[in-house]
């Protein structure tokens, strides 16, 4: 029995996807950001879809060993690195390569007695504000590094672009320079790699590509800048997010709609009922219009979007019925257009879906 709530996961998308990212970034090496469960598509599934990758990125420790314990012998980067010694000992019991982007870090590093070794990323703060060192202070961190009994050599840095997204900003080369200035002031040889570029940065700025990449949305089929859809940038959507009508009723003229009466009928209206709700990851704030498909057929949403339920007006469509198709995103509909009319970015949507709705793996043609 197909759930009332589904998505529909095309892997054979990510393939294509990366294969895009190789065709623009050819030099590069690939790391795949699979954090957050892959943006919600599965992250054991899109490690296997995306297995020509040259290694993956994840956001936390466990994530790194979930994936490790998987069998994945990739190169795995942790991006927020470690807060403990604790989990320092997992990095390195599972060959995890580990991001440094703090004083505290060095602490735990400097402490360390075991005489296994790990990878590390110097993550330089080149105007993100969030994880990293100031460039002031990359130098003596570089030392305190090179001299640490545990850090493998040589050491890789990385730093990451804050507006990429938005190409008109000055943002994004004021960061390349800083980045670039720094380095010059260290004693890097050619086995030093770097990294820069997010899938914006990929996309964008081709000043960007180093030694590594780091595709995130992009390798879902996502665009990141709000101007476009990843189809529009020859990218393949992965997700597709379904449901179907569960009742069809007429309401008359002046009634009102779901939760706080936020949608007056001006006429008699067909209504239909769709089983998916803010409980599923659809968008509490998708305002009244978003477009939902039924058949194929767009149709706007009224009323306010509910735990399990959302409502649409079916006047175009007299004929349906319930058990008919509904897409809240996929084709013909894409999701950078429903966080649009969420007021939110399409992250956030296919980061959202919850463990209620089924997975469903597209059958390959």
């Amino acid at each position: 029995m197909i759930p009332a709530a589904y998505a529909v996961l095309n892997v054979a998308a990510a393939r294509h996807n990366l294969q895009k990212v190789r065709e623009i970034a050819p030099n590069a090496k690939v790391m795949a950001v699979i954090k957050a469960n892959a943006y919600g598509h599965g992250m054991l599934r899109l490690a296997g879809a995306l297995s020509d990758a040259d290694g993956f990125a994840v956001a936390r420790v466990d994530e790194g060993v979930r994936l490790r314990r998987a069998g994945d012998l990739k190169r795995i980067a942790v991006l927020e690195g470690f807060t403990c010694a604790e989990e320092l000992d997992e990095l390195v019991a599972h060959g995890l390569d580990a991001l440094v982007h703090s004083f505290a870090q060095l602490v735990i590093l400097e402490a360390y007695t075991e005489r296994d070794k790990i990878a590390v990323w110097l993550k330089l703060d080149t105007g993100m504000n969030r994880l990293g060192f100031k460039a002031h202070e990359l130098q003596v961190v570089y030392q305190q590094l090179s001299a640490c009994s545990i850090v493998k050599q040589p050491i890789n840095i990385m730093t990451h672009l804050a507006n990429a997204d938005d190409v008109e900003d000055a943002m994004t080369l004021k960061q390349l320079a800083l980045f670039n200035d720094t380095l010059a002031t260290l004693p890097l040889s050619a086995g030093n790699e770097r990294s820069i570029a997010n899938s914006a940065g990929i996309l964008a700025w081709p000043q960007a590509i180093s030694d590594w990449v780091r595709p995130g949305i992009m390798l879902y089929g996502i665009s990141p800048f709000a101007e476009s859809t990843g189809a529009e940038l020859g990218l393949k959507p992965i997700m597709s997010l379904h449901s179907r009508l569960i009742a069809v009723k007429t309401v008359t003229k002046g009634d009102t709609v779901g939760y706080g009466g936020s949608w007056l009928c001006e006429r008699d209206t067909l209504l239909g009922v769709v089983a998916i709700g803010y409980a599923d990851g659809y968008p509490r704030y998708a305002r009244i219009g978003t477009p939902v498909l039924v058949n194929g057929q767009r149709v706007p949403l009224i009323g306010r979007v509910s735990m399990d339920m959302i409502t649409v007006d079916l006047g175009s469509q007299p004929n349906a019925k319930a058990g008919d198709a509904v897409t809240l995103w996929g084709e013909d509909l894409p999701v950078e257009e429903i966080a649009l009319c969420a007021d939110t970015i399409p992250y956030t949507l296919v980061c959202g879906v919850t463990q209620r709705v089924k997975q469903l793996e597209a059958v390959a043609e």
